[in-house]
């Protein structure tokens, strides 16, 4: 029984106590939080502040890092890794190499091993990236993300004045989507690949044209996309925009001789982004106990992982079974 711990009891924290009760193998030993261990309810594992984590070494075999990567990761994931093996699904793509290097030193100091930036993007998304490339190398891969509620964008619509609530939705252009899929030469923008779609509770009395003139105009988030704002009431919202969906599709093209094409795809459909972001991270966790297991220290990422580290079956069973 692989013993683990969540560190972080936000929406993927949950997620990932969801995912380890499906998992026969695992056992969720302690939850970690910055808050009042009192305050949190779990589905029935004991909470500790992080403080505690020294009280627990030894006592677990993976942490699960449940951060957010904007602001909790980048001192959660190092320091939770000298108490532990870890998980995280650190996704910053930018800053990557640089909090690689900054787990990997406090992994390597404490005798513990660290695969970061799990999930599906990266993670599932970028494996199937560098497997695409593998297979085909002369070719391209093209990556769209949704449709989705985007929490990121959907964040920043709520800190305009007069807005209450809202959701924002990344949705592919399917027109674009089919060329690629085609082999088509098509230019990619951002305009020509993704839209979105935001859906707004204002206040009473709101400016609406200037909230939405806000919205539209906002750079590194809508200006540079078609966008839609459609101003609904806070009932229509609980009861119609109250989940988390998400998904993606990665396509790569090539060819394997002139003339001669061929195309990979890999698709998600996601009921639940952080439900599944939670099943990848615990999966991972499994991946993380087994290489521990056999020695390893240091960080790691998704490239390092073999299918059968992640598995819950029997090398045998696999070969029985699935090859």
């Amino acid at each position: 029984m692989i013993r683990v711990a969540i560190n972080g009891y936000g929406n993927l924290g949950r997620g990932a106590e969801r995912a380890i009760a499906r998992n026969d193998d695992m056992e969720l030993v302690v939850v970690f939080t910055r808050r009042d261990p009192g305050t949190v309810a779990t589905q029935g594992a004991p909470v500790a502040h992080v403080d505690d984590m020294p009280d627990w070494e030894g006592k677990i075999d993976v942490c699960l890092d449940c951060g957010g990567s904007a602001t909790d990761l980048a001192e959660q994931g190092p320091a939770a890794a000298a108490f532990f093996n870890t998980v995280d699904s650190y996704d910053t793509h930018a800053k990557i190499p640089a909090y690689f290097a900054s787990v990997d030193a406090a992994a390597r100091k404490a005798g513990h091993l660290a695969i970061i930036s799990t999930g599906w993007d990266p993670g599932l998304f970028s494996m199937l990236r560098v497997l695409g490339d593998a297979v085909l190398p002369d070719g391209t891969t093209t990556t769209f993300w949704g449709p989705g509620v985007s929490q990121g964008h959907s964040d920043a619509i709520r800190r305009i004045p007069g807005v209450v609530d809202a959701r924002q939705y990344t949705l592919p252009v399917q027109e674009t989507v089919d060329a690629v899929k085609a082999g088509d030469d098509v230019e990619l923008t951002t305009r020509s690949m993704h839209r979105r779609d935001c859906y707004v509770v204002a206040d009473d009395g709101a400016d609406l044209a200037r909230i939405e003139k806000e919205i539209v105009e906002m750079p590194n988030y809508f200006a540079d996309y078609d966008t839609t704002v459609t101003f609904i009431s806070a009932e229509e919202m609980a009861a119609k925009h109250s989940g988390i969906p998400h998904g993606g599709t990665v396509i790569r093209r090539g060819e394997t001789s002139p003339g001669v094409a061929a195309r990979i795809g890999f698709e998600l459909d996601l009921g639940s982004n952080p439900e599944f972001t939670g099943s990848v991270v615990a999966a991972t966790g499994r991946a993380v106990a087994k290489i521990a297991a056999r020695g390893e220290t240091g960080a790691r990422t998704v490239f390092d992982v073999t299918l059968a580290d992640l598995s819950a079956k029997d090398p045998a069973d696999l070969r029985a079974s699935y090859l």
